[in-house]
């Protein structure tokens, strides 16, 4: 039997990112003399990619009406978020244990992120993560990017995995969508970022902590559907 393939989403999943992206939006808010986002609130806008999430900010301001004005900023933001990528953000807890374990089990680990893949390199190795990984696609590794379920499907791929072995670990509709449409089982994280109720999306499983994890993708693993 092939080894598995579990491949992770990186903000609010692998990574507790927000402080420093919104952080960011914040501080480039004030400088276009707009207000600050609300930490809290804001993290409903992660999960999309960076430009998405600019955008929106923008605009739940009253700006942003032309694609020039969202580029100029998005580009700021990038320049800036770059040199911040690591201050505040930090591994889950129990996020660590669980792929040591997972790996340890014979498992192939890979990351399927809406980041820019320079920008989620650059952030792993940061953190002594990349290591890790088999793989990593971002948003701008192929064509496409999450909710279309190739983008999962081509990270498999590329790890050396076999798509009917493989989980999806995510935190937000972006990764639910895409791993159901690639027919892969998901696990929800709930301590993420997302701004719909996971109940409501239907993930195979949904947990509260990293501790549980290794022994639910085994039983993903073991069941009818994989």
């Amino acid at each position: 039997m092939s080894a598995a393939t579990i491949v992770f989403d990186l903000d609010g999943t692998l990574v507790d990112t927000h402080p420093d992206l919104i952080g960011t939006l914040s501080w480039l808010l004030e400088e276009e003399g707009l207000d600050a986002m609300d930490m809290e609130a804001a993290k409903q806008l992660i999960g999309h990619g960076m430009k998405p999430m600019v955008e929106k900010a923008l605009k739940l301001k009253g700006r942003g009406d032309t694609q020039d004005e969202i580029e100029a900023v998005y580009a700021r933001y990038i320049a800036v978020y770059e040199t911040r990528l690591t201050r505040e953000s930090r591994p889950f807890p129990g996020m660590l244990d669980a792929l040591d374990q997972l790996a340890d089990e014979g498992m192939i680990l890979a990351v399927c992120t809406n980041k820019v893949e320079r920008l989620a390199k650059k952030l792993l190795e940061e953190l002594d993560m990349t290591r890790r990984f088999a793989f990593i696609a971002g948003a701008d590794t192929y064509a496409l990017r999450k909710p279309d379920p190739r983008h999962i499907l081509l990270t498999v791929r590329d790890a050396g995995g076999d798509p009917t072995r493989a989980v999806m670990v995510g935190d937000s509709d972006t990764d639910i969508r895409a791993a159901q449409g690639a027919g892969v089982p998901v696990v929800a994280y709930s301590g993420g970022y997302t701004a719909v109720p996971l109940q409501s999306l239907a993930p195979d499983v949904i947990i509260d902590h990293y501790d549980t994890l290794p022994a639910t993708i085994a039983r993903l693993l073991t069941s009818p559907k994989v």
